[in-house]
């Protein structure tokens, strides 16, 4: 994986290390889609640096720009040069691979068999499901056929399989992969942890990293916020059509971020003279806290794809979630959070009509209705911090004797 001070490892390190637990990460040095090293490798191999007292291990990996042919060198990169820099250290008990792409679960698996340990498999997303499920290769390309012969192998080899999200049982048993349908996979190995929140982390940049905004806190207005990429695949051109049919004046749609969509969609509120849609510019992330904790309500809108049935775990929400606020998901989505929680609005058509009219129920809640969706999104990011989780992550380890 490519280093990301504050990612999921970041903070699974951080929790394991203050339970007594010896950990080191594993990560590339190039720096993904930026086509750039994250770090200066002197020449080496690999340097290792000390990030808040966790050791991590930047491997030699070429930069990259595009999905194209060189991110796969990358990938292949990172498979080679792994399994060589672990030489120089202990045998661990435990190895997980990380699928921010698959060869690093397999070079997991082959570390596992060198050291004579146990392997778990971490599944951040779908290989090559995602290839299909996009439509850009069909199920029954080639490549994509052994790319899943080759899916069905890892998952067989792994000592226990970890989703992000919470369908991946669902996702073997539908591919009949499991050992009841005459597979190669118990399905009593699998687990989900998904990804979540640093509570304590999130509640000192609230008051550490104050974003001062008039907007934000003018209390004329009942603003929906939305902070993070603005790209097609975020789908912000929904929230305009939407922002085009509320009913109540006093919403407003703050939006903070960049992409590459987001000079197109300022054009289109100044031609279509959207008055209540404001962009609001870059945000580092630890002003995020701050900016969501001082909404009405946060949202965000998935993209139309299969892959979500699976269920979600998108880093953003948990953060919205921790603001304690409703919080509103447009699009379908498998093991909602909203249905589990009651902690806002689901509304699983993208559909414009649909999004204003959860917005226009939010805004006819009595005071004791909305406070107590607040206080549920507040309970629900408690289940998902990362103190929890990183038990979860114990509990599985434990487990593998």
């Amino acid at each position: 994986m490519a280093f990301q001070h504050g990612g999921r490892h970041y903070y699974f390190a951080k929790y394991l290390i203050e339970r007594g637990y010896k950990v080191i990460i594993f990560c590339a040095s190039s720096s993904h889609g930026q086509n750039k090293q994250a770090v200066d490798l002197n020449g080496g191999l690999s340097i290792e640096q000390s990030v808040d007292n966790i050791p991590f291990v930047f491997v030699k990996t070429r930069s990259y720009a595009d999905n194209g042919a060189k991110r796969v060198l990358s990938m292949v990169d990172y498979y080679c040069n792994v399994k060589k820099v672990a030489k120089k250290y202990d045998a661990p008990d435990v190895i997980i691979g990380s699928s921010v792409h698959p060869l690093a679960c397999v070079a997991a698996i082959n570390l596992s068999k060198r050291y004579k340990c146990k392997n778990i498999v971490e599944i951040r997303d779908l290989w090559p499901e995602s290839i299909v499920a996009y439509g850009i290769k069909s199920p029954k390309n080639p490549i994509i056929k052994v790319l899943y012969h080759a899916e069905r192998w890892l998952y067989s080899k792994a000592d226990s399989i970890l989703f992000t999200f919470r369908g991946g049982r669902d996702y073997i048993i539908e591919k009949k992969w499991d050992k009841e349908q005459g597979g190669p996979i118990d399905l009593g190995k699998i687990y989900h942890i998904n990804n979540g929140v640093d509570l304590d982390i999130f509640e000192s940049n609230c008051q550490e990293a104050v974003v001062e905004d008039s907007d934000l806190s003018n209390p004329g207005f009942f603003n929906l916020v939305y902070a993070g990429s603005i790209r097609r695949a975020n789908n912000i051109d929904l929230i305009l059509d939407t922002a085009k049919l509320v009913t109540s004046p006093k919403v407003r749609f703050l939006i903070w971020g960049d992409g590459d969509q987001l000079e197109r969609l300022q054009t289109r509120v100044r031609e279509e003279r959207i008055q209540n849609v404001l962009f609001k510019g870059k945000v580092e992330k630890q002003l995020v806290p701050s900016i969501v904790s001082q909404a009405d309500a946060t949202f965000f809108v998935l993209e139309d794809s299969p892959l979500f049935r699976f269920g979600l775990s998108l880093n953003k929400s948990f953060e919205y979630l921790a603001a304690g606020k409703p919080l509103i998901i447009v699009g379908e989505a498998g093991y909602s959070m909203i249905d589990e929680y009651n902690c806002g609005y689901h509304v699983r058509e993208h559909s414009a009509e649909h999004f204003a009219q959860a917005i226009d129920q939010l805004m006819v809640l009595d005071n004791a209705e909305y406070m107590k969706m607040c206080s549920n999104s507040k309970e629900a990011s408690k289940e998902y911090d990362f103190k929890v989780l990183t038990n979860k992550l114990i509990g599985i380890v434990e487990n593998l004797g």
